[in-house]
């Protein structure tokens, strides 16, 4: 019966990665059918993100009262309910009306999810789970790309993944007995979270630095999942469809990432996961610097980039029971979850207006900087947990 229900879980990852790798596989058409320059892009994933943060702010109060399943049915609803709007959006302020849903549909979801397999599995359902967020990624631009190959045009990309929305929908809201189950099974071991203001939980030690890393790290991933179809396009010269198919290479290495570190995290630990990923990660990007680099290295360095930083977030989600204690967990979880989405909203479209000045060359300087930075957060926040590990001790 668990493992049923982590499937169904898995399955309801999916679907939050499909709506997340569209709009950057689609835009390099969008903008010149909806005539609005590169940069336009940042502002409807602002909306999005923003969105995206509301909701996981509220996620830790709307999971205490609707429970998890619940939170998950609707949420996915409403991305569904984004992407239809997408596809009927002639005009660039429809975009922004139906962005809303689109990112309400996300943040409770991610938030709920996270914090319930952090709860109740190990760390190589953790991988696996943001594996399943990688496989949505990755079917999502090649269902765009095979849209514009044919000339069905990027609203019928919109449409399809819409419909895959639905559908599983469908599956995750039939689900509801394996929740009660799960519920019944776990009663003895149920953890009661506890009640904290913003500023209670931004006391605690090492949260932080865990916020922060997680806006630089999510940054990093935004803007990479983004602006790397139109890096293609328009920095290495490769066709709009095969761009929108190019988009896709991050989401496989961290979907490989993620799949494979399933295998030895539990032997490794959640922290040295993390840094054997950042090394690679290092790797992907200094690759990207290469002057005159052929467009199949770059391809395959997109891939080490997406590989390197495949543990990276599941990692952190798996570790914060034991970091913060477990009864702090949805709400830390839930603040982590709006961080990283702050990184994902503010720092794409901040690249797009630096794209805009200098070009779409300046994409790895760009990357490069943020990795850096959560090296740098990453090393202060494991400095302070084990300092107040000390003080606890004496």
């Amino acid at each position: 019966m668990a493992g049923l229900l982590l499937a169904v879980i898995y399955l309801a990852f999916i679907s939050l990665g499909l709506p997340d790798s569209l709009l950057g596989s689609a835009w390099p058409v969008m903008h010149l059918q909806l005539q609005m320059p590169l940069s336009a892009m940042g502002i409807v994933t602002m909306i999005i993100s923003g969105c995206t943060i509301l909701s996981s702010l509220f996620s830790d109060r709307l999971n205490r009262r609707c429970g998890t399943w619940a939170v998950t049915t609707v949420s996915i609803l409403l991305t569904a309910l984004g992407l239809f709007g997408f596809s009927f959006s002639g005009q660039f302020w429809m975009l922004c009306v139906f962005a809303v849903p689109y990112g309400l549909g996300a943040g409770s979801v991610d938030a709920a999810l996270n914090n319930f397999v952090a709860l109740h599995y190990g760390p190589r359902q953790m991988s696996w789970l943001h594996c399943f967020w990688g496989v949505g990624t990755i079917l999502s631009p090649y269902i765009m790309s095979d849209c514009l190959r044919v000339g069905r045009g990027w609203p019928a990309g919109y449409r399809l993944v819409g419909w895959l929305q639905v559908a599983i929908t469908v599956l995750v809201a039939l689900s509801l007995p394996l929740w009660k189950k799960h519920a019944e099974t776990k009663a003895q071991q149920a953890v009661t979270p506890a009640r904290l203001t913003f500023r209670q939980k931004l006391r605690i030690p090492g949260v932080v630095f865990v916020l922060a890393a997680f806006f630089s790290y999510c940054a990093l991933e935004g803007t990479a999942i983004h602006w790397a179809s139109s890096y293609f396009a328009g920095a290495k010269g490769v066709g709009e469809a095969t761009a929108a198919a190019f988009g896709a290479l991050f989401f496989i290495g961290i979907t490989v990432g993620r799949f494979l570190s399933g295998f030895v995290t539990g032997r490794l630990g959640d922290n040295r996961m993390i840094w054997i990923g950042t090394a690679l990660a290092a790797v992907g990007v200094l690759a990207l610097l290469l002057p005159g680099m052929p467009v199949s290295v770059a391809a395959a360095a997109f891939v080490l980039l997406g590989v390197g930083c495949g543990p990276t977030y599941p990692a952190i989600i798996h570790a914060t029971p034991d970091n913060f204690g477990r009864e702090n967990s949805q709400g830390i979880i839930g603040l982590q979850m709006a961080c990283a989405y702050v990184g994902s909203t503010f720092v794409p479209p901040l690249f797009g207006l630096l794209a805009s000045w200098v070009g779409l060359q300046v994409l790895p300087v760009f990357l490069l900087m943020f990795l850096l930075l959560f090296l740098l957060l990453f090393s202060l926040l494991r400095r302070r947990l084990c300092s107040a590990k000390k003080d606890a001790v004496a």
